[in-house]
């Protein structure tokens, strides 16, 4: 299923996800290059929400451009297969080998403004990511390391400690909250 149908038949969590699956439609329906950072307005991106099999932990990294701990993922880089990107970048970024979907549907959806910093020397500007997340497993008992220049640490945190650990309020209350929230549907 292409991923503008898959989000058209996400069923929405809350008004947040309601708000942005409607957004992310109309910007899949304008045919922009949104695949590639060459779009520097907005671009798709892959988050995962990376949980042990018991469902009691899950997966950050301490993220150096947000200065916080945060879930692991990436930009989509022409990859339209935005699960392939999620399962990618937490490979990257934790030193995993062995992390799966619970399911290849989508797990969550955000639209998430970013602020204009430095990377390798260069200005990248204020822009959006157009999230899709996947709920990931793995086992907390598989080394991890940190992806070096992206991350400093990487660990697992019981689930609501995991939310406690982000210095960024919003993501706090409004992503990491809901994530955990609906592990207890699944």
């Amino acid at each position: 299923m292409k991923l503008y149908d898959q989000i058209k038949a996400l069923e929405p969590f809350n008004e947040q996800e309601e708000t942005d699956r409607k957004r992310l439609l109309e910007y899949l329906e304008t045919g922009k290059d949104l695949f590639t950072r060459k779009n520097e307005n907005a671009h798709m991106t892959a988050s995962a929400w990376v949980v042990s099999r018991d469902r009691t932990k899950v997966l950050m990294a301490y993220h150096n451009i947000y200065d916080s701990w945060s879930w692991l993922g990436g930009h989509a880089d022409g990859e339209t297969d935005l699960l392939k990107t999620a399962l990618r970048e937490v490979k990257e970024e934790s030193g995993l080998q062995n992390v799966s979907p619970v399911s290849e549907d989508i797990y969550s959806l955000e639209i998430l403004t970013v602020d204009g910093h430095e990377k390798k020397g260069t200005y990248i500007g204020s822009h959006l990511h157009l999230n899709v997340t996947y709920l990931l497993e793995a086992d907390p008992d598989e080394p991890v390391r940190p992806k070096e220049g992206e991350n400093r640490a990487v660990a697992w945190f019981e689930k609501d400690e995991a939310v406690r650990m982000s210095s960024e309020p919003w993501f706090r209350e409004r992503i990491y909250s809901k994530l955990n929230e609906k592990l207890k549907k699944i």
